[in-house]
């Protein structure tokens, strides 16, 4: 046998091209480019900066709400009740600041730090117990939902105190007016991603997601580390009460009844598998574009709310639809 005979076939290192376009998000930037086309062709007032800084103002509740979402779909799990936490901790802080006279400030960490208790007794329950986490958030929504009506009384609060309603303020970028709330939302998607790519935190969220079992064989505390990724995700939902506040200035007790729905398909459709270990939190952000751009592009064409509930639901059975057949293509 010669010596080139044994010589080991190289294995090429794929280009940075490759890499790009088989990124999750690939396809989902590949959509949201081509709707933002259409529309631009279809409706003369969609390319202009005061449209999409109204596209980032209608999503960035949802989209931080898909932040904490995509924490725990990336683990296999699903959280149900990411609205009902938030529309509790909205209703906690508006009261805590109008009626019972605490500091605003306070008024702001004490409601997040109560949707992060939500997140942590969720993450026990998943955990400790254990149960399917599509249980225990759909119980956890039950609950979060009925205490907003109880401890609101059914009223909406209102004369909100500055500091409450702040991040809907706007200031000059260019041409545009942004929200001090788009700007916040936008760089908690920055910090995450950077957690999830750079940290060993965001290694074992993924490895957590791959199998759980490995994980732990690995030496990874995977009881420690689904506790903590619901309690995170429940500090997420309190910055989202605090968006909604600031954006509505009132606490509504009725807000929060489809945002757990609009952060799911916000995740899916920016490629993250709802089987758990793939996806970006940047993947999660095209896809919060991805149906900002729908509704607000199909509203600019006078296109009935149905059928952008409609679009909406088509493209969510597409993206599970795609992530199921490349999971397949890939055993």
């Amino acid at each position: 046998m010669t010596a080139s005979t044994m010589t080991p076939t190289a294995v090429k290192e794929p280009t940075a091209a490759r890499r790009l376009l088989t990124a999750p998000a690939a396809g989902p930037f590949a959509a949201l480019v081509l709707a933002s086309v259409f529309f631009s062709l279809s409706t003369d007032q969609f390319l202009s900066g005061g449209n999409f800084s109204l596209i980032l103002q209608q999503v960035m509740v949802v989209g931080t709400l898909a932040i904490g979402q995509t924490l725990i779909i990336l683990t296999a799990g699903i959280d149900l009740a990411c609205g009902a936490i938030m529309a509790f901790g909205g209703i906690l802080l508006a009261k805590l600041a109008v009626n019972s006279g605490v500091p605003p400030v306070l008024a702001i960490l004490l409601a997040i730090a109560v949707c992060g208790g939500f997140g942590l007794v969720n993450g026990l329950l998943v955990r400790l117990v254990p149960l399917p986490p599509f249980i225990v958030t759909l119980g956890m929504l039950n609950i979060a939902f009925a205490l907003t009506h109880i401890y609101s009384d059914e009223q909406t609060v209102t004369g909100l105190p500055g500091p409450l309603t702040a991040l809907g303020k706007t200031f000059p970028l260019g041409r545009t007016d942004v929200t001090y709330g788009s700007l916040l939302t936008v760089g908690l998607f920055l910090v995450f991603a950077y957690a999830l790519n750079g940290t060993a935190w965001g290694r074992h969220v993924y490895a957590l997601g791959n199998s759980a079992e490995s994980a732990r064989l690995s030496g990874i505390r995977v009881t420690r580390l689904t506790i903590g990724i619901y309690t995170v995700a429940g500090l997420v939902y309190g910055v989202a009460a605090l968006l909604l506040v600031s954006r509505t200035g009132v606490g509504d007790p009725q807000a929060g009844q489809t945002e757990n729905l609009d952060s799911i398909t916000a995740v899916v459709l920016g490629g993250t598998s709802l089987f758990g270990g793939r996806g970006t939190v940047l993947g999660t952000f095209v896809g919060v574009l991805i149906v900002g751009v729908f509704r607000n592009g199909l509203q600019l064409m006078g296109v009935s709310s149905v059928y952008q509930t409609l679009v909406t639901g088509v493209l969510v059975i597409l993206a599970v639809t795609v992530d199921q057949l490349s999971r397949k293509g890939t055993r």
